[in-house]
């Protein structure tokens, strides 16, 4: 299969329940186009597919794979991009009926799509080991796949012992074998990073991580705190490494991954030893993208994360971000809801709002003199 283009145009397709409303499946299919626009890609057209259940064999339903590979051909589509985890059969199933019509087109599904954006914007050696682990613990389960096709360009008729299971077994043994070195190295990371955190420990120094969705401003609130220059764009998962920096003698910031809808749990798991920071802070900073119209879905998202990070119990900030662009924001009402969050509404990029910010953070860390 040819190699894709720098922009490759894409054909997005989410299957849904049919009790999903029509907002929220909406919202879903423009994650993923923003997505796939963070990639790099160009979407062609974005198919909403309302089904009882997914197909067993295809996930989408042939008949409507038949339609989209008629499409791409047409409209010179490179990749499709299915909104959800398929089976590893599923992949396989879906290719073979590209491959069987003659349509040079690569299918990703969502864990595939993000994995890619990671890979693209790890610049540490940390990051691009934890995106390793991730491909690697995505990558296992479709050996499946790769060995059926194996014994079929071999002439195997699938039997037990045949050359296709033999590939299979030596790709297990591999992948086993790069995961297992992978931690090792990742592993004496987390070591190095545990010993600094002991470190500042010992000199008295606190620690505040900085959360939230993906594209809420987080890199920006870092910057604007601290003066440290951090990357900041209008694109999902912009940063991937941690990133530290003093906001007075005694209180540093950390600001690392953001997370999103449906973040897979071997995704959370590969970045254990970036978002150590997060454990072990002693104060959270939720940061929200106040114009975002979804934003207190989002919440509740990253507080779902925080909880599979056994962190749901700290001491924890509400920082409204992007206030200059939320004026219709209702704060009287916010407050009340969100109080024992303590709430704060700022705009990192205007720098409004940050001394209050400030005086929160010294208030919830009281044994240091900020």
């Amino acid at each position: 299969m040819s190699k894709l283009s720098l922009t490759p145009r894409a054909i997005l397709i989410d299957v849904i329940p049919l009790q999903m409303d029509k907002p929220t499946a909406e919202r879903r299919l423009g994650e993923l186009d923003l997505l796939t626009k963070t990639y790099g890609g160009i979407t062609v057209v974005k198919i909403l597919q309302r089904r009882t259940r997914p197909d067993y064999r295809t996930f989408v339903g042939s008949g409507k794979l038949n339609e989209l590979f008629a499409f791409a051909k047409q409209e010179k589509v490179e990749v499709l991009i299915v909104n959800n985890l398929l089976k590893p059969k599923q992949l396989f199933e879906i290719e073979e009926l590209a491959r069987k019509a003659k349509i040079p087109i690569k299918v990703w599904d969502r864990v595939d799509l993000i994995l890619k954006i990671f890979d693209k914007h790890a610049k540490t050696a940390e990051a691009k080991l934890q995106i390793k682990l991730a491909a690697i613990r995505h990558m296992g389960p479709r050996i499946f796949g790769m060995g059926m096709e194996l014994m079929q360009q071999a002439g195997g008729t699938g039997t037990r012992g045949g050359q296709g299971e033999t590939n299979t077994e030596i790709m297990k043994r591999h992948l086993a074998e790069q995961e297992k070195q992978v931690k090792k190295e990742l592993e004496r990371v987390a070591r190095s990073r545990a010993n600094h955190r002991l470190r500042r420990d010992r000199i008295g120094l606190k620690t505040v991580s900085i959360v939230g969705y993906t594209n809420a401003g987080k890199s920006s609130l870092l910057r604007a705190l601290t003066n440290k220059d951090a990357y900041v764009a209008d694109e999902l998962f912009a940063t991937l490494d941690t990133r530290i920096g003093k906001m007075s003698d005694h209180i540093l910031l950390s600001d690392t991954i953001g997370f999103i809808q449906d973040l897979p749990p071997q995704l959370i798991d590969a970045f254990r030893s970036t978002l150590d920071e997060t454990i072990d802070a002693d104060l959270i900073l939720h940061v929200i993208d106040a114009s975002d119209p979804w934003m207190k879905d989002k919440i509740v998202e990253v507080e779902s994360i925080l909880k599979q990070l056994h962190v749901q119990d700290k001491p924890v900030i509400y920082v409204f971000n992007k206030m200059d662009q939320a004026k219709k924001v209702p704060k009287t009402r916010l407050r009340w809801e969100f109080k024992y969050e303590k709430p704060v509404f700022v705009s990192a990029l205007k720098k409004m709002g940050l001394e209050e910010l400030k005086k929160k953070i010294a208030k919830a860390l009281p044994k240091v003199n900020s």
